[in-house]
């Protein structure tokens, strides 16, 4: 019974690195290039790490509100999405990817 309860709170390996699935990382590439073009990444990176302990709970918003939202959105990519966010480090890997995107459209035609 111990042992059992040693592990009940656990939330999994915080030393394994957050690694999204190819599909995803398309998924991220495309939405963090659209936020670059719009040049949004400052305010996205704010609210991302605002609200980095709520990420889990985003996710599950998410999932509740896909029926709906596949009116607006790719209900696969909408899944994707929040099976990406459930993951620990997702925000560490999304401003990361935020941030490079950044970069390629500073340095693109048109940039800066």
């Amino acid at each position: 019974m111990r042992e059992f309860l040693r592990n009940a709170f656990a939330l999994g390996d915080a030393n394994k690195p957050c690694e999204p699935t190819d599909e995803q990382r398309a998924l991220l590439a495309k939405l963090c290039a659209e936020v670059a073009r719009r040049r949004m990444t400052g305010p996205a990176l704010t609210f991302l790490e605002m609200s980095r302990p709520l990420n889990t709970l985003g996710a599950a918003a998410i999932h509740f509100f896909t029926p709906l939202a596949s009116t607006l959105a790719n209900p696969v990519a909408l899944r994707q999405f929040a099976e990406f966010l459930d993951q620990r480090g997702s925000v560490d890997v999304l401003c990361r990817m935020l941030e490079a995107a950044e970069r390629e459209h500073g340095a693109g035609p048109g940039g800066g």
